[in-house]
């Protein structure tokens, strides 16, 4: 089953909403995210985001960080404590299998602020968030023309020749500002802080910044190992 994208005005946005806590998952503006829903409290806040306004609110939480714990998970055991900053996505994609997962795609909309989470005898968790600080996120293309494309497109070939992976460049070369950044943020194989960082810019050349930082200070990390290997 599939539902069309369709424009979300700022007043379209909840007071509350259900949160979906997931390590190293990032959702930005006008992204996709694959979810591979299973447990229990998850399928049941899936039916009732299909039953009304398709919008769910990712976020990471703050154990994600910690050493030892799996950073891919949403932590069945217990209610962690979140980072205080996520984006709502729109459930534009579901399937059901036969062993009762649903496979859905969420196309992110707007990033949010927690102001408080609520009591509430849904098995998943809900909080009243804010959006007016990332009300700018609604328009596309917002800052992107003074992205430094050239800059991003270095650092990752570099990355590319450096891991011996190829890349779609017809695809790349064709891909807006935005879709270049937000994309790139949303697949790059860094931690739960990392993923935060970029989440939290305050715009999209920022956000452009912080992802080349990360990728010089990864491929400078690789070269010591060189060479102390050496």
């Amino acid at each position: 089953m599939s539902q069309n994208a369709r424009k979300t005005t700022f007043d379209d946005l909840p007071d509350t909403l259900a949160v979906f806590p997931l390590g190293r998952a990032l959702l930005l503006p006008r992204t996709q995210l694959p979810l591979n829903i299973f447990e229990p409290r998850y399928l049941a806040m899936i039916d009732d985001a299909l039953a009304g306004n398709r919008l769910i609110g990712m976020i990471q939480p703050k154990e994600a960080d910690t050493p030892g714990q799996k950073d891919d998970s949403s932590y069945e055991a217990d209610s962690p404590e979140l980072y205080s900053v996520g984006c709502v996505g729109r459930i534009t994609a579901f399937s059901e299998t036969d062993d009762g997962r649903v496979l859905a795609s969420l196309t992110g909309i707007c990033r949010f602020e927690i102001v408080e989470e609520i009591k509430t005898d849904t098995p998943y968790r809900q909080c009243r968030m804010s959006f007016e600080q990332f009300a700018h996120d609604l328009k596309e293309d917002h800052g992107a023309d003074v992205v430094d494309r050239d800059s991003l497109l270095a650092v990752l070939k570099k990355w590319l020749t450096r891991h011996e992976m190829q890349a779609d460049w017809q695809a790349i070369n064709q891909s807006s500002n935005e879709q270049l950044v937000n994309s790139l943020s949303a697949i790059c194989p860094y931690g739960a802080r990392e993923k935060q960082a970029l989440l939290e810019t305050e715009s999209l050349e920022k956000r452009n910044q912080v992802l080349i930082a990360l990728t010089e200070m990864a491929l400078a990390q690789n070269d010591d190992q060189e060479t102390r290997l050496q």
